[in-house]
């Protein structure tokens, strides 16, 4: 089903939208509205999705990774996005906005980048999983506990030692 939604996409075709939402349409909501708590502002955050999508498919690179992974990618961005504008305006202020990183400060960041994803890539798949439920697609503990049929001071327990691993594999760097 991928192929022939990516060739629909390439071809400019608006079915493959519609084959898109058909086969992920419940994961894209599933990531949206775990980042999104209004109803509301996740359906409008799942139509950007797809329009992100559209306007987007040519950075698609299939041999980067899949469309799944690509279309997670592009809906947890969304969702991110929507809920960092949602903010007050005072929250949105940031003292350093407008300034841009020196050459040697955005090596470094993507240094700890590559040893960070390393350091969850080395992770059972179990704990990869609660890092990325938590800090990438930003779940609630409630939520994750639920999900994993764990009690929230089980998950914070287990976030709070993987926390702990993952600060000593990279040196002992603060996350």
């Amino acid at each position: 089903m991928d192929d022939r939604i990516i060739e629909l996409l390439a071809a400019g075709d608006q079915q493959g939208i519609a084959l898109l939402q058909q086969q992920y349409g419940s994961m894209v909501r599933y990531i949206v509205r775990g980042i999104l708590r209004d109803a509301q502002d996740a359906e409008e955050c799942v139509s950007d999705v797809y329009l992100r999508v559209w306007e987007r498919f040519s950075t698609f690179d299939r041999r980067r990774g899949s469309l799944a992974a690509w279309l997670t990618a592009v809906a947890r961005n969304a969702a991110v996005d929507r809920r960092r504008r949602a903010r007050t305006p005072e929250a949105a202020l940031d003292e350093n906005a407008g300034v841009s990183p020196s050459p040697e400060d955005e090596v470094l960041r993507r240094e700890r980048l590559r040893l960070l994803g390393q350091a969850v890539e080395a992770l059972k798949p179990s704990d990869r999983l609660l890092f990325y439920r938590k800090y990438y697609y930003l779940q609630s503990t409630a939520q994750i506990a639920a999900e994993l049929g764990l009690s929230e001071r089980a998950v914070e327990g287990r976030l709070y030692r993987l926390r702990r691993r993952l600060q000593k594999a990279l040196g002992g760097d603060a996350l």
